[in-house]
């Protein structure tokens, strides 16, 4: 390589300050992502208005009734006289429906035995609901949509860690506006939610996911007893265990198992002692129990998209009333089958946006204001029975007459339902900044219109003078009709255009990105200007191969984030296409006769890798290995047999040990260590403390009376200081003493900055950390080796010749942490209370620990390899490694910008909530983190 005369080279590099051009991408990508995010990602106008008694008397609907001794005006005739709500976080649908109503029985079905056993009484108010939630999948999100009636947006996921008190109505504000007694116990985001609404709270603190007994036992001290208790009109109970048991060891595991069978002993006790005082006269007399989810979960355990495991979960419904009315016409929807006992069991469904308008009808408080839902039928006429309908030795006439008298209370509710709703929309769409288009208004106001108008006509003839006949029922079901399609074409309205997008910001940030292109490509250029080698052409076609696999396969890649179905398989699409340039790569080696070895082991690598994501092994709990293997998927081996707990074991360990082994051996490759040799050391000894971690945990050979005492947070909390102290050693061998960092060889430096962060992602990944880490290094290795098949000593000394290894080593990234989940458990390694801003950083390197932070810490070994090693001239290696981190911050510049033009285009899709917008956020923070994590490196690297 010839350069442009030393002297001149190195005022060039003073010139164009390489740290600050880093530093300048970072902010072009935080402009675009800011302006971007506050056109896409705002939320819709929340008012502050609230719903009184007295309004509906401006309803076109029947006359209120009244409570005879308050005269307090009811919105509707109450069904229930009190009411138990028992949340069971995570519930998912196959943990309460049968197993015969599912084509494989898995090991967690047929659990809550007693919502089965009363779902099958003939003759019993009790029913199960397949309940479906409106994505995004968090527990505030899903509490504030249960309890609002409306259709939170993505933005509140920001605040699931710190949950704001809710200031739109909801059931909760309008039981405690009307005299209505609440005792609440269980997770604490309750009372975040609604700080003065009870008279009587047991809050428990429900961000340690390692504790899985504490909520759960506070609710089993306070529950039983608060049910003997007169002082309150509704009880809510929310257990949290299961979606900490799912977020550690997910559905597939012993632990589920227990939780699930102490929540059938619990409902169990519930219900007995329920049964026991519903008498005439006795304190249950007219209770009804509801047994439900917020949420459904994955197999992982995750939850907060879109899938069907995640949107779909259960209610149970259970009324103490002795006589419901008879069978509603037309009214069940069920999907009924037999059940491993050959019981008949029926499961009805419902929208959990209809829950808050459900409960309010049945207590008979006042709708919240915001809520779009309709009062679901089928849960509302289990309370049916508690209108005093005279039903004994009554006839089939009589029995028609009792019905007709119930549908046409149902259809009263239905019109205040509607007549809300209607209300609801105005108010927003004349106080919102947006609002609803007029196209849109004037069709959900010409069907109000088309409702009300046969309101009247079905008042005035089928029940006028309180007369219901059996005849009146086709033109009550009509009515019934007209009123729940102005409902649920008001829900499918707000469902697609509820969120404010500001198109103009949302094209600013994109085109901001557009530019962020161009500014990487003439930063890169004007780099190579540096470095007189020939021709931007004939170096191109030295390098044909490469540049060209290399941009087909980011375009590819990023194109698939277009269709919702390759965002769930990123890990399988990266995989992919880098197996496709493997092979390529390994055709070549072959014809050739060079590096064919290092081809077939990166081969080799791949293929374990997809396996490992198909088995679920890159995304386990925390000191977990294969624990949620489908078992439709592993080799014949049952989990819990002594091979495989062996073969588990020892893989985990032997991998650290060669992880050790290598980095010991590394020490010797260069003369220039200096203080690297300290922080290799320590991590050398992080390991070995690591190995005492796993150890006390191990499941073959009881190890508790020596090392008992490792298995608690002091390993953990050792790592975390010795990488702390790794991280400052660093700094003094950067700015403390200049002389040590200028004798530091490149790949030394590299080596210093892998080892300070190797041990602390290693330990917050759980035992199968240290196998990704020697995949990754292996990976490195062979992509590094494999770079020099299809090139020669010229185009070796080209940036082209690094475009397709920073490629496939960003793919290999992507391989180690697909988009599937967050692994909450990660940031309570070493702690067991919670704090904010501390568990955020650990789940942030834990998150992007492999996929991110160490590729980009490794980025400079692949370039002095190949680079620093030929001309031992610093300069060269800066320019070099300036343009290796340009080239990888442009491919995660192209990923994030396919996500931005994803969510645009699907900004009215069904899932952009669910699935679109999450990848959107992770991709975008990871851009930022990418960038920042560069201009850190550029600051170590660059003198």
């Amino acid at each position: 390589m010839r350069l442009a005369g030393k002297w001149d080279l190195g005022r060039n590099v003073k010139w164009i300050g390489f740290k600050w051009v880093f530093l300048v991408v970072l902010l072009v990508h935080g402009f675009a992502v800011f302006f971007f995010t506050r056109g896409f990602l705002l939320t819709r106008s929340e008012l502050s208005l609230y719903s009184q008694c007295d309004d509906v008397y401006g309803s076109p609907c029947f006359s209120p009734p009244r409570d005879q001794n308050t005269s307090q005006v009811y919105w509707a005739k109450p069904g229930v006289d009190r009411l138990v709500i028992i949340v069971l976080d995570a519930l998912r649908f196959d943990f309460v429906a049968p197993s015969t109503f599912f084509a494989e029985k898995r090991q967690w079905m047929d659990k809550l035995e007693v919502l089965l056993d009363h779902a099958s009484r003939n003759g019993s108010a009790a029913k199960i609901f397949k309940a479906f939630s409106d994505p995004p999948t968090t527990s505030l999100q899903r509490l504030k949509g249960l309890t609002t009636g409306g259709l939170p947006t993505f933005i509140d996921v920001g605040n699931s860690f710190g949950a704001p008190e809710i200031v739109e109505d909801s059931w909760i504000q309008q039981l405690a506006q009307n005299g209505k007694r609440v005792v609440m116990m269980g997770d604490d985001t309750w009372v975040k939610l609604f700080p003065n609404h009870f008279i009587r709270s047991y809050p428990f603190p429900s961000f340690n996911v390692k504790d899985l007994h504490t909520v759960d036992d506070g609710c089993i001290q306070n529950l039983i007893p608060t049910l003997y208790k007169k002082d309150w009109d509704v009880l809510i109970a929310h257990f949290l265990g299961m979606d900490h048991v799912g977020h550690i060891f997910g559905v597939e595991s012993f632990p589920m198992i227990d939780k699930l069978e102490q929540y059938n002993e619990i409902i169990k006790k519930v219900v007995a002692v329920l049964e026991s005082q519903s008498g005439p006269g006795d304190l249950h007399e007219n209770t009804m129990l509801l047994v439900m989810g917020d949420h459904g979960q994955t197999l992982n355990g995750d939850h907060g998209g879109g899938t069907a495991e995640e949107v779909e979960t259960v209610l149970f419904a259970l009324s103490m009333k002795k006589r419901p009315i008879p069978q509603l016409p037309d009214a069940d929807s069920s999907d009924c089958q037999l059940d491993a006992k050959r019981r008949r069991i029926c499961i009805g469904s419902i929208q959990q946006l209809d829950f808050a308008a459900t409960v309010s009808a049945l207590v008979g408080i006042p709708f919240p204001f915001g809520s779009i839902g309709r009062v679901n039928l089928e849960l509302f006429s289990l309370a049916g029975g508690s209108w005093n309908y005279e039903m004994d030795n009554i006839g089939f006439d009589q029995s028609a007459s009792i019905v007709g008298k119930w549908l046409q209370d149902y259809a009263n509710v239905l019109c205040i339902n509607s007549w809300q709703v209607k209300r609801y929309i105005d108010a927003y769409s004349s106080m919102s900044l947006i609002g609803f288009s007029d196209k849109e208004l004037l069709y959900v106001s010409d069907l109000y219109s088309k409702a009300h108008e046969r309101w009247s006509t079905t008042k005035n003839f089928s029940f006028g003078m309180n007369q219901v006949s059996v005849d009146s029922s086709p033109s009550v079901q009509m009515l019934l009709d007209a009123f729940s399609l102005f409902l649920e074409s008001v829900a499918k309205l707000a469902r697609s255009s509820w969120t404010e997008f500001n198109l103009k910001l949302m094209g600013l940030g994109f085109c901001i990105m557009l530019v962020s292109f161009y500014m990487h490509l003439i930063l890169i250029k004007k780099l190579e200007m540096l470095c007189e080698h020939g021709s931007w052409l004939s170096n191109y076609r030295m390098n044909l191969l490469g540049v060209n696999l290399a941009s087909f396969m980011a375009i590819v890649r990023a194109c698939s984030f277009l269709s919702n179905s390759y965002i769930l398989k990123e890990g399988r699409v990266a995989i992919f296409l880098l197996a496709t340039t493997c092979i390529l790569q390994l055709r070549y080696a072959a014809m050739k006769k060079t590096r064919f070895l290092e081809g077939l082991l990166f081969c080799s690598l791949i293929i374990l890798l997809r396996f490992s994501i198909e088995l679920g092994q890159l995304k386990q709990a925390v000191n977990s290995l294969f624990l949620k293997v489908d078992p439709s998927q592993n080799p014949s081996i049952p989990l819990d047999s002594w091979l495989w707990m062996c073969i588990t074991e020892v893989t985990q360990m032997l991998s650290l040990m060669i992880l050790a082994y290598i980095l010991f051996r590394s020490m010797g490759s260069y003369s220039s260590l200096g203080i690297s040799k300290c922080i290799v050391v320590i991590t050398l000894f992080n390991f070995f403390l690591i190995l005492l971690f796993w150890a006390s945990d191990n499941l073959i050979i009881n190890l508790d009376p020596l090392l008992g005492s490792m298995k608690g947070n002091l390993i953990p909390r050792l790592t975390y200081s010795a990488g702390l102290l790794q991280v400052i050693l660093l700094a003094v061998s950067r700015w403390g003493v200049t002389n040590i960092s200028n004798s530091m060889e490149p790949a030394a430096k590299a080596l210093a900055l892998l080892s300070a962060g190797s041990s602390t992602i290693i330990i917050l990944s759980g035992k199968q950390g240290s196998m990704i880490l020697l995949a990754l290094a292996i990976g490195g290795w062979c992509i590094s080796r494999l770079s020099m098949v299809n090139s020669n000593k010229e185009s070796s000394q080209h940036l082209l010749f690094y475009v397709l290894p920073v490629t496939q080593w960003s793919f290999l990234g992507v391989c180690m942490c697909s988009f599937d989940g967050l692994r909450y458990a990660a940031a309570f390694v070493g702690f067991d209370e919670f704090h904010l801003i501390r568990q955020a950083i650990l789940l942030t390197i834990d998150t992007f620990g492999f996929s991110l932070i160490l590729p980009v810490f490794g980025l400079p070994l692949l370039v002095a390899s190949s680079c620093y090693s030929k001309e031992k001239n610093q300069c060269i290696f800066i320019i070099r490694l300036s343009q290796v981190y340009l080239i990888y911050g442009l491919i995660s510049a192209i990923t994030t910008t396919f996500s931005m033009l994803c969510v645009t285009l699907h900004r009215r899709h069904l899932m952009v909530w669910g699935l679109f917008a999450s990848k959107f956020v992770f991709d975008f923070v990871a851009l930022l983190l990418t960038d920042l994590i560069i201009l850190l490196c550029a600051f170590f690297y660059f003198e």
